[in-house]
């Protein structure tokens, strides 16, 4: 009888038990783990950003891209910065801006940040710690606005694309950043953005508005944290650009509130 009763192993009501603790536990285990998580990947896309920001300020100091040949340095796609895409350069032949056979060497950024894939626009991205990051350079001014000019959507190269460079003059003084997460609500939650005055913004980007790179919708375009109000930090108002960053809390060009980082 004592024999039967220590080999008959648990009882159902013994398994409930064990699986309602286990059940517990994970309740309050896994969203622990996956906010640990997402706060984790939004300070390495913050840190990112800051990064691209410190190497752009070097390579227009080291003048390493000066397409109009007029003395000064121009602003860098990452593929540029990484060293894996051909540098932009003033084409005697032709006497206009180019793309070179020359790389950036030694590179201002390290191999890990050259992961640059295609978004649903065609345009090169990179993907780094749970988030994308897209990089635009300026275009020429047109009716006192100036467009963006993305990266060149050729997965792993980047860099610019010789169909659509960007203006040399206005990418000596302006350039911008957006990162968001690679999957909303699992590796991030915030959006952010950087320009060359290093104003770093976020969105907070609780309905998920920014979200991957398969569809275009959820993909910032290059105004997206910029308002053509009043108000904010304005852009580049040596160019007379009515484009101005909602620094203040007012709506942006996508609708949405963007902040100071840290407010």
């Amino acid at each position: 009888m004592d024999n039967e009763r220590k080999n008959s192993g648990f009882t159902l009501i013994e398994l409930m038990i064990v699986v309602a603790i286990i059940a517990v536990v994970a309740s309050i285990a896994i969203p622990k783990l996956m906010s640990t998580r997402i706060a984790a990947n939004e300070n390495a896309a913050l840190a990112t950003l800051r990064s691209l920001a410190t190497a752009q300020a070097q390579i227009v100091s080291a003048c390493a891209i000066d397409a109009d040949a007029d003395g000064g340095g121009e602003f860098a796609y990452i593929g540029e910065l990484v060293g894996v895409a051909s540098l932009r350069i003033y084409d005697v032949a032709t006497g206009a801006p180019g793309i070179g056979v020359e790389r950036l060497a030694p590179p201002i950024l390290p191999t890990p940040f050259g992961d640059i894939v295609v978004d649903a626009n065609g345009h090169g991205v990179v993907e780094r710690a749970g988030y994308y990051f897209k990089m635009w350079l300026p275009a020429a001014a047109a009716g006192g606005a100036i467009a963006g000019v993305p990266e060149d959507g050729t997965a792993g190269v980047g860099g610019a694309d010789a169909a659509n460079l960007p203006d040399s003059s206005n990418g000596e003084i302006l350039w911008c950043c957006y990162a968001w997460p690679v999957d909303a609500g699992v590796t991030g939650s915030r959006a952010f953005f950087i320009n060359q005055e290093g104003d770093l913004l976020q969105f907070l980007n609780a309905d998920e508005t920014y979200d991957d790179i398969v569809n275009a919708a959820n993909i910032p375009a290059f105004d997206a944290a910029y308002s053509d109000g009043t108000g904010g930090l304005d852009m580049g108002a040596r160019l007379g650009i009515t484009a101005q960053i909602t620094a203040d809390g007012e709506a942006a060009n996508d609708g949405n509130t963007w902040t100071v980082v840290g407010n």
